[in-house]
């Protein structure tokens, strides 16, 4: 069997390897679709194949839509190249439940693969249909930055926008080029949904394109009344949004039982960007997404995928409860934590008694009583299914060294906001967030690059790993005289936390976390077990 539109008519061949198959007339839903779409989508990658693609893929399917969706990829042009076009932008998707079972379909929502490279003229040109309705993203927090930590722009965005809207490169200046062909040629109402994991990500994305667009005014490449037509949020929207679904890199011993099947041409590859990618999408079965409900020019029924579709306070609730609460915090401190005491996989370490029991503290007792309630689901129901069926899943094939990047970005969200809500509640005092103030000094402990062992330790990725290992050189692990002093101005920084921890009451007590973790060989482990029991 092979994943292609002639491999697929074998029917009786996928059903005996248990894959569900399309229900609709795939070629013409991609021929309907390529000729007039109504919905592009920026960002080829695992989430959008195995979630957002899959949900229009069910409105197909049940005959709700009747139309697809283009992909446009602006980072990793070999994942066009080399993982759709062989497989005319078809995807397994391998849905990995907690009890062993797995669910096998054939997603084939995705009409075309195109790249900002070499297909430009092409977007131009469904920029111009006025049946494009809504644009949506998932290109990484990153791809919405047009500045550098230190805040001067990027050289790719600093060249975009010296040179204006003809051959624009940054992500999100060929976005804004497009929406200038868009109202060069009627003005075209459309909605633009980011869909990244990231906090405000509409706000990023809107001021991303106000940006550019006001620069290329200024420098006089587009019309005045250019800025007007995507400040009109009648014209031009950028909802919010919320999104949670695990999707980790394609696992091997899910290739190896696609092959067993029948089903060839498998392979996962890396890019020459280096992402590791395949024909398939292995991924956990919950799933949410939350959108606000502002689409000028109307939308897909995605709200009987399971999509909902609410206010934006209500998307800023969802999105606080889950990064800040009831699962987030939880994702790093494993992250942390299970790099010290080598562990490889997540769901190993949720059958670790002591971290199982730090999880469940920082989630259930420490923040739960401070829960920003979303309303329109229940947080404990939420973190329930997190705790017991989420994050023990060992079928999902995610690992404590890639949660772990980019910890400094994440640590002021994921833990500073439940602080602050400590200390703005007469009700409580920060006394009591043993937890946290265990993932924190277990992160700086994680930056020493030595495990629990004692053995050296790759410490993954993270824009700040250089500054951070540099304030805390010269402390060594066995020695923990060798931290006096040494982390006062990295509890001192408020942007780090997002608070000041000697201001919030909690900085020494992380600093004699930290220095009981620096006792020896063993030590995590054991102020593990004196700790959390």
């Amino acid at each position: 069997m092979n994943l292609n539109y002639e491999g697929i008519r074998d029917s009786e061949a996928w059903q005996e390897a248990k894959v569900r198959l399309p229900r609709y007339d795939v070629q013409a839903v991609a021929k309907a679709t390529k000729e007039h779409p109504v919905w592009l989508h920026f960002g080829a990658g695992n989430i959008f194949r195995g979630f957002i693609a899959a949900l229009q893929d069910r409105l197909l399917n049940e005959g709700l839509a009747n139309k697809g969706i283009v992909a446009v990829e602006s980072f990793d042009y070999d994942i066009i190249k080399e993982v759709y076009a062989p497989h005319d932008n078809l995807t397994l998707l391998v849905t990995l439940k907690a009890d062993g079972n797995n669910e096998k379909s054939v997603v084939a929502s995705i009409a075309a693969g195109f790249t900002t490279a070499d297909d430009f003229a092409i977007l131009q040109g469904y920029f111009k249909d006025v049946q494009l309705r809504m644009v949506s993203f998932t290109i990484t927090e990153k791809g919405y930055s047009l500045f550098d930590m230190s805040g001067n722009l990027l050289p790719v965005a600093d060249a975009d926008m010296k040179n204006g809207p003809q051959k624009p490169v940054h992500v999100m200046a060929v976005l804004t080029s497009l929406l200038y062909t868009r109202y060069k040629n009627g003005m075209a109402p459309i909605a633009l949904v980011s869909m990244d994991n990231c906090s405000h990500n509409g706000e990023k994305l809107a001021n991303a394109v106000k940006t550019v667009a006001a620069a290329w005014e200024q420098a006089g490449f587009v019309d005045k009344g250019f800025l007007a037509y995507i400040g009109d949020e009648k014209r031009v929207s950028f909802p919010w949004s919320m999104i949670d679904k695990i999707t980790p890199r394609p696992d091997g011993e899910i290739y190896k039982a696609l092959t067993e099947s029948g089903i060839e041409g498998m392979a996962p590859i890396v890019t020459g960007k280096g992402t590791y990618i395949a024909p398939f999408v292995n991924a956990e079965a919950p799933q949410y997404l939350v959108v606000e409900d502002s689409f000028p020019a109307g939308r897909p029924m995605l709200e009987k995928a399971g999509v909902y579709f609410t206010s934006r306070d209500t998307v800023n609730r969802m999105e606080r409860m889950k990064v800040t609460t009831c699962l987030n915090p939880l994702h790093t401190a494993l992250a942390v934590f299970g790099c010290l005491l080598g562990y490889t996989k997540i769901s190993e370490e949720m059958k670790d008694e002591q971290l199982s029991k730090l999880v469940r503290r920082i989630g259930y007792v420490e923040g739960l009583p401070v829960v920003t309630h979303p309303g329109i689901l229940e947080p404990r129901a939420f973190l329930d299914e997190v705790v017991n069926e989420r994050l023990p899943n060992p079928y999902i094939p995610d690992t404590p060294q890639r949660i772990a990047c980019d910890t400094s970005q994440k640590i002021p969200i994921r833990f500073g906001e439940t602080i602050k809500a400590y200390l703005a509640s007469p009700e409580w005092n920060t006394d009591c967030l043993t937890g946290i103030s265990l993932a924190l000094a277990g992160w700086l402990r994680y930056l020493l690059g030595v495990d629990d062992e004692l053995n050296p330790m790759t410490v993954s990725s993270d824009p700040l790993l250089n500054e951070l290992q540099a304030a805390l050189a010269g402390i060594e692990v066995g020695d923990p005289q060798s931290a006096e002093g040494k982390l006062d101005g990295i509890l001192h920084n408020a942007a780090l936390f997002g608070v000041d921890l000697f201001e919030a009451g909690l900085a020494d007590r992380v600093q004699m976390l930290f220095e009981c973790m620096l006792q020896g060989k063993g030590a995590v482990r054991a102020l593990l077990k004196d700790y959390i029991g």
